[in-house]
């Protein structure tokens, strides 16, 4: 359903209360009584799924699920299938970048992305009274995943023109990608861009942050949103990097502190982050109270925080933990006036 993202992100940083936006969409299938392979292979029970989860939970925007493989899966690289965890990548498509020439750019829709963009287009349909977020992995991250993150690492020094050549192919796929999302009528996508978070800001810069530029530039309009996530621990190095890709909201993981990174964020930008969400797993529900308000007093006077996970929720995250989330929030909030 068509949405104003700029007027939802002026109405996030002009509310006097600190929204939630975590990233999850796996532990509905506790829920729905469905497996994990069902939720990501069929596009009705995951847009079930959504609109269940906009309706359930207190977030101001509906996320889809991070599945960093799916893109992978659609240049050939063996995935594999878990009843309870997410897929995974097994193995590298490229195993000499001297090749790269050869590597064909995939259609999107290809593999599960065509679930996934069903699925977007059957969920915006229904869901009208927040967004809708598809998600993608970023082009660096694909690139890792299509040959090795170690040997891309060490690609990016020894061989960068191949490198280039390589990440063009992927920020073509996913460029094509997320144009697919938009059409199919989601409001916005969550690049997941993890391995820029290890790198130096310089690789980041080169590698990463100018294709997501150039995506951000060409995707991006009043009615669709792109929002980068990057969860690994070097993110304050990155954030010039980082905000140079023009994006107007950031995930940030749970390695840093988001004290590093808020005040140097313009203040019409969003930071979402950073609760552990492996907490919503493995803590006790009074555990995740008091991460939780931790966040919301260190941070809840910014007014373009959103408290969100710092990554994507685990599969078998469990529900009295999710709720002692939200309702740590709405506690919050209650006696919350940001001015």
């Amino acid at each position: 359903m068509n949405k104003n993202m700029r007027q939802w992100r002026e109405s996030i940083l002009d509310s006097p209360h600190t929204r939630a936006m975590p990233v999850l969409s796996y532990p509905v299938i506790s829920l729905e009584g469905i497996s994990l392979p069902e939720l990501i292979s069929d596009s009705d029970i995951l847009a079930d799924s959504l609109v269940l989860l906009s309706q359930r939970i207190d977030s101001c925007a509906s996320v889809s699920m991070m599945d960093l493989s799916a893109e992978a899966e659609c240049f050939g690289a063996k995935v594999n299938f878990s009843q309870t965890d997410i897929p995974t990548v097994e193995g590298a498509v490229i195993t000499d970048l001297s090749s790269v020439d050869g590597l064909e750019v995939p259609q999107a829709g290809a593999c599960r992305t065509g679930i996934y963009l069903e699925a977007a287009a059957k969920a915006s349909s229904r869901i009208d009274k927040k967004p809708v977020f598809g998600g993608v992995i970023g082009p660096f991250s694909l690139a890792g995943r299509l040959m090795g993150v170690s040997e891309l690492m060490m690609a990016c020094y020894d061989d960068p023109e191949n490198v280039h050549k390589l990440i063009a192919k992927t920020a073509a796929f996913i460029r094509s990608y997320i144009l697919a999302f938009r059409e199919a009528g989601a409001n916005g996508v969550i690049i997941a861009e993890p391995l820029a978070g290890v790198v130096s800001p310089d690789c980041a810069d080169e590698f990463s942050s100018a294709a997501i530029c150039k995506i951000v530039g060409e995707m991006q309009e009043d009615g669709f949103m792109l929002i980068y996530h990057n969860c690994g621990g070097n993110t304050p190095k990155l954030l010039p990097s980082m905000l140079s890709t023009g994006c107007k909201a950031f995930s940030v993981g749970n390695q840093v502190d988001l004290g590093d990174i808020l005040p140097y964020v313009p203040a019409d930008t969003l930071v979402l982050g950073n609760l552990n969400p492996v907490a919503l797993k493995n803590a006790q529900e009074q555990e995740v109270r008091d991460l939780t308000l931790g966040l919301l007093n260190r941070f809840g006077s910014y007014r373009n925080y959103v408290i969100s996970t710092g990554c994507d929720t685990p599969p078998d995250a469990v529900w009295r933990n999710i709720d002692a989330f939200f309702n740590t929030v709405k506690q919050y909030t209650a006696n919350q006036r940001r001015t």
